[in-house]
């Protein structure tokens, strides 16, 4: 996405420059440049990254009676064996969730991982059926998860979840994805009238140098993605095309920490 409005800049900057509109070509051709120099060496990035990562916590305040700890999926892919496997970004988001888990039992209370994400990769497997086998190898046991294999993104994830939790009575969610994530992923489930306790699984920095790393350009893409998302629920809801709201109740209600 990055280097795509760089390319869009750049071709209308020389259209203007073909039509003798040499001012606005420049203005046009120092701005993809710019772009490209700021996002691609750290500063634009940076910026983009702390405003969306800032304010999650890797570790939960206090559990409750019954808790519900919902797994975000990040991708599945198949490896040179055959095989289907959580992407590179699932694997911090698992391991975080098993730890939490752990964290949760040591306490005495009632604690399960809903893990939620369909195969949106066209794999075959859904990514909950895929991390589960991951998560039983980490020790979890497969009575305490529960598995939602229909969601095709973050909203469904949340709009699905919404039946698992009232029916398992959770009166503590946490919600756990990558810290890039999580503002869009609570909006979406505050949709639906859950409020969790947000607990990322990682924490990405830019990498500031003189020249541009595609690294920087990578992580840029990761950002304005969930700036778009963020900007495209707003738009929905304004246009009447998202699922209806549904308040909040105390089986998914949290305090904000």
């Amino acid at each position: 996405m990055t280097l795509t409005l760089f390319l869009i800049l750049i071709v209308i900057g020389l259209v203007l420059f073909a039509r003798r509109r040499i001012r606005g070509g420049m203005v046009l051709s120092l701005l993809a440049l710019a772009w490209l120099f700021f996002a691609g060496c750290g500063p634009l990035t940076g910026m983009l990254l702390g405003h969306l990562q800032s304010g999650f916590a890797p570790d939960v305040a206090q559990w409750g009676r019954k808790n519900a700890i919902i797994l975000l999926g990040a991708g599945t892919v198949r490896s040179g064996a055959g095989a289907v496997e959580p992407s590179l970004y699932a694997n911090g988001r698992i391991l975080r969730a098993a730890e939490l888990y752990r964290a949760c039992k040591a306490t005495g209370a009632e604690c399960k991982v809903e893990v939620s994400g369909g195969d949106a990769m066209k794999l075959k497997q859904a990514e909950a059926d895929v991390y589960a086998i991951t998560l039983d190898r980490l020790g979890l046991p497969r009575e305490d998860l529960i598995l939602e294999a229909n969601s095709m993104n973050t909203f469904q994830n949340a709009q699905n979840s919404k039946p698992l939790l009232m029916a398992y009575g959770a009166d503590k969610v946490v919600i756990v994805s990558s810290g890039v994530h999580l503002k869009r992923a609570l909006l979406y489930f505050a949709h639906f009238g859950i409020r969790g306790e947000p607990v990322r699984a990682d924490y990405v920095n830019a990498r500031y140098d003189w020249l541009p790393s595609s690294e920087n350009l990578s992580f840029a893409d990761f950002a304005i993605h969930e700036y778009v998302g963020v900007w495209r629920y707003h738009f929905y809801n304004a246009m009447g095309w998202n699922a209806p709201k549904i308040p909040e109740d105390n089986a998914t209600t949290q305090t904000p920490r």
